[in-house]
């Protein structure tokens, strides 16, 4: 089963809902960064909830990332996604190892801290992105994300995020879920969301045992009406271009100091783990086109 995001409508269209597997995307996280488990809950959590926040935006170019910094252990923990289903993200601090909270299950939120926020990214091609910032409750993120939906878009809303770790670190399951209640929703409405959602099984023990985002969704909303299922993906915008591209921007100081003293460099991207390696030749040719583009630039100027 590949990873798949669906959402849609109760018939009535007073409650909006979205649900995701994002198993694959996980596990490629966790061999990427080599995350401890810890990590690939606390990763995986973040992902998912990026997709399917991502997936309600309209404009195709539109892009969402959520950065949390609750100044614990993991450090920062970053996601972005795009509406066509692709993710990428890292934490910090991958080898971090805490306990069992009591009840089983992993102790994300004294990983991720209290002592800071959350914060939503929403860049829909307008001049300034949306930011959306709420303080940290919990550090659990699900939990934090229904304060920030209630607190920064007023949107009344339940979330459900999960990842189930395996024993070689290797994630058996990872997903989630969101269900939102429009201004329209009836008190009846309302209740049936909450008792269904109290009864809810976690969202990782059910992607486990072959569930799919749909059917949990239904269990929290009877008469869901699906309006879209995404395939998902891990999609990383990095590349060698774009890696020299940077060094092409920095000062001719900067640029020389690098040749002279270091000979050569890395360029290591944090959301994926690729690094692109620039030789003294590849250096000194940056350097070389660059003392010739301005030159030409001096001479167009000077006539």
């Amino acid at each position: 089963m590949g990873d798949i995001l669906t959402r849609g409508v109760s018939k009535a269209g007073h409650i909006m809902a979205t649900a995701c597997r994002t198993t694959d995307l996980v596990n490629t996280a966790q061999k990427r960064h080599g995350l401890w488990p810890v990590a690939s809950a606390a990763l995986g959590r973040t992902m998912s909830a990026a997709l399917m926040m991502a997936a309600q935006l309209k404009y195709e170019n539109s892009k969402l990332e959520i950065q949390i910094d609750g100044g614990g252990d993991l450090g920062k923990i970053i996601a972005d996604a795009r509406p066509d289903g692709a993710v990428r993200g890292y934490v910090e601090n991958p080898h971090v190892n805490k306990g069992l909270k009591e009840g089983g299950g992993i102790a994300v939120g004294p990983a991720v801290g209290t002592n800071g926020t959350l914060r939503v990214f929403k860049d829909v091609g307008m001049k300034d992105p949306f930011v959306g910032t709420v303080e940290l409750r919990s550090g659990e993120i699900g939990e934090d994300l229904t304060y920030y939906f209630a607190v920064s878009e007023q949107i009344p809303s339940a979330v459900g995020l999960g990842v189930l770790v395996d024993t070689d670190n290797s994630v058996i399951s990872a997903g989630g879920w969101i269900v939102q209640m429009m201004p329209e929703a009836t008190e009846e409405e309302i209740s049936m969301v909450e008792e269904n959602v109290r009864k809810m099984p976690h969202v990782s023990s059910l992607l486990k045992d072959g569930v799919s985002p749909t059917d949990i969704i239904k269990m929290i909303v009877p008469d869901y009406v699906e309006m879209e299922t995404l395939p998902l993906r891990w999609e990383c915008t990095c590349s060698r271009e774009r890696s020299e591209g940077i060094l092409r921007s920095l000062r001719m100081k900067e640029l020389k100091g690098i040749l002279e003293e270091d000979k050569e460099c890395n360029m290591h991207c944090d959301f994926c783990g690729e690094t692109y390696h620039f030789s003294e030749e590849d250096l000194q040719k940056i350097y070389n086109e660059r003392v010739k583009e301005i030159a030409e630039k001096l001479a167009e100027h000077d006539s």
